[in-house]
């Protein structure tokens, strides 16, 4: 048996780079986008190129009544998954005061970001718990979060709060899942150039050559994707419940 991922949000940026890096490992693959549309198509012959086992996963994260028929529909076609991505977010409808925040923007952030991988995480868990699984084979869940789940962006308030409660669902699935040999990461991603990050990632560009990052440069998709495979291929044993900080160390304490 070979591993087999759902990686969502992976039509485009770091979720189609994750299930390229996945691909490479020998993982078979399912490309989730909400639509099915030429760019999830464009994606899954992306990933076909590569030899793997690929299906087009189309399903909306947020339909939570729809994730154990999604969940069934891809092991019909890869067989059964032994990990999952949730790669899939929203930034906000629009930067800005916080006390501007609207309330549809932060039910968006918080629908899609939080509650969408919590209960998309709940029904892989109750999948694999309820099966035997082969000891050989490795078994996790990796959430893609963001910087912002430690460092306020004032103007994005929604979005830092989305990322946060992300961040702590993480922990708890990760203590959850430990008696049963699941493993569970928090990926949070700093300064990556995405199609969310385009509009402002010029002036980031810019402050990371300035010092912003101890590396003088923004990540690239490809970046994130080398970690997230690195995660899910069990290349760091005798791990969970670890958030790695992809952020060219954004995040480290400076004077």
């Amino acid at each position: 048996m070979r591993q087999a991922a759902l990686v969502t949000g992976s039509s485009r940026g770091i979720g189609l780079a994750a299930a390229e890096a996945l691909a490479r490992e020998g993982f078979a693959i399912a490309v989730n986008g909400p639509f099915d549309d030429a760019e999830l198509h464009a994606a899954v012959a992306r990933i076909a190129a590569l030899g793997v086992p690929v299906c087009a996963a189309p399903f909306d994260v947020t339909d939570i009544a729809g994730h154990d028929a999604a969940l069934a529909r891809i092991e019909d076609q890869i067989g059964p998954l032994t990990t999952l991505v949730n790669n899939a977010g929203v930034g906000v409808l629009q930067r800005g005061d916080l006390l501007d925040v609207s309330e549809a923007s932060w039910d968006r952030c918080l629908t899609v970001n939080t509650k969408a991988m919590f209960f998309l995480s709940q029904a892989f868990s109750r999948r694999l718990l309820a099966r035997e699984r082969p000891a050989d084979l490795f078994h996790s869940i990796v959430n893609v979060t963001s910087s912002n789940a430690v460092a306020v962006a004032v103007q994005r308030a929604e979005y830092c709060a989305s990322k946060a409660a992300a961040a702590m669902v993480s922990k708890t699935l990760a203590v959850r899942l430990g008696p049963e040999n699941i493993a569970v990461y928090d990926v949070q991603p700093g300064l990556i150039a995405t199609e969310m990050t385009a509009p402002v990632i010029d002036s980031y560009r810019k402050r990371a050559e300035e010092g912003l990052t101890l590396f003088p440069r923004v990540g690239q998709p490809a970046d994130m994707g080398g970690i997230i495979a690195s995660l899910a291929s069990g290349r760091l044993p005798y791990t969970t419940g670890q958030a790695i900080s992809a952020d060219a160390g954004l995040l480290v304490p400076r004077f």
